[in-house]
């Protein structure tokens, strides 16, 4: 029986891959700004940014062809500069930041107008995932159960009771063919406290919610319809009109008006208590880059020294463990007697925390707006 539950060759002809490219930059200030949001940043020093890095993952499943990038206005030319291959059709340009239910939407809306059978996977521009056979099969496991209209989302082992993340709560197999690992949502839990996430870690029945999506495009917009009918109807007229010369028209009288919401709120919460989430438990390394801490975990390690993202000849050390240094200010950054340190030199700001407060650096950028300094 279970041998039956297997698919070796899946044919992924419908699936068209969204890649959701915004951010305001603030988690990784001052190395990250607003135009220049860490999507666009080779954070790992291996000469690919992290968009770069999404698009090679995706290109094998979906082709350049059926590649869609949903970003800001003022993002749209150093998008196409790093994706030369980014067909300019498939660039979805937004006026404003409205969220991920209206980036996903639009992609959706857009998709099914030119094939109504898309099944498209939302996936961040800015995540780093290790392990690209254990991803793609993940992808196609979850385009089988999206075919069966249920939205997918691929859920991420978690390795420590991280209060950063929303978790997922699994239940039963859906024991299709094609997709054995697939099983039903039962609940998405918002971010727990740390005591919290060490019992949904002890049950083992939870998984990190990486907001991965996979679903057919119809079914994703019936949903909208549903649960953000405001959101549908905006998008639906944007959509309209847009392959045509109408568009920016449409789009500046529609898109302000647009409810700002996570498509988590918007669809997956509802649709989960209607028994139509489904998710697809991922094997796969997966880290969203969500502060200096996490970042120094990318990056090579030299036994008391801390990492350094940059020229390390501009790094000098006495007496430091641990921490994370990036000379982007092309000067001497010298360190005595400090451990787990972080230090962010550019040409026109600096930063001096430690890992265990470098979470709270978004809060900081806020303290810097209100006192007038624009340096975001």
């Amino acid at each position: 029986m279970e041998d039956d539950l297997e698919d070796a060759t899946i044919d992924l002809g419908d699936f068209y891959a969204v890649v959701p490219a915004g951010g305001a930059g603030t988690r990784l200030w001052p190395l990250s700004r607003s135009d220049r949001p860490k999507f666009l940043l080779d954070l790992t020093g291996r000469g690919r940014t992290l968009l770069q890095s999404t698009w090679d993952r995706l290109l094998p499943l979906s082709t350049a062809e059926r590649t869609l990038v949903v970003t800001g206005r003022s993002h749209v030319d150093a998008v196409r500069g790093q994706l030369p291959d980014l067909r300019a059709d498939n660039v979805l340009a937004e006026p404003s930041r409205r969220e991920s239910a209206a980036a996903i939407g639009l992609a959706a809306a857009v998709l099914v107008r030119r094939d109504p059978d898309a099944v498209l996977g939302s996936f961040a521009a800015d995540q780093i995932i290790s392990g690209r056979d254990d991803f793609e099969g993940s992808v196609e496991e979850a385009v089988v159960t999206a075919r069966r209209g249920f939205v997918v989302t691929i859920g991420i082992a978690p390795s420590h009771p991280a209060t950063a993340f929303g978790y997922i709560r699994l239940g039963k197999r859906l024991r299709l063919q094609g997709a054995p690992n697939a099983r039903r949502v039962l609940q998405f839990k918002e971010k727990p406290d740390a005591r919290t996430a060490a019992a949904y870690l002890s049950t083992g029945d939870y998984r990190w919610n990486g907001g991965m999506f996979v679903a057919r495009a119809d079914v994703l917009l019936e949903l909208l319809s549903v649960h953000a009918p405001a959101l549908h109807a905006g998008l639906q007229r944007i959509a309209d009109a847009w392959d045509t010369p109408q568009r920016e028209a449409v789009l500046e009288e529609q898109w302000a008006a647009l409810p700002a919401i996570a498509i988590d709120h918007a669809v997956a919460e509802p649709a989960a208590e209607e028994g139509r989430v489904a998710v697809v438990p991922a094997t796969f390394g997966w880290d969203d880059v969500g502060d200096f801490s996490s970042l120094a975990e990318l990056l090579p390690a030299d036994v008391d020294r801390p990492r350094v993202l940059g020229d390390p000849d501009l790094v000098v050390t006495e007496g430091v463990a641990g921490g994370v240094v990036v000379p982007g200010g092309g000067r001497i950054v010298a360190l005595l007697g400090v451990d787990d340190i972080v230090v962010v030199d550019t040409p026109d700001a600096l930063l001096v925390t430690t890992r265990a407060r470098s979470q709270e650096v978004k809060k900081l950028v806020s303290r810097l707006e209100e006192a007038g300094l624009h340096v975001t």
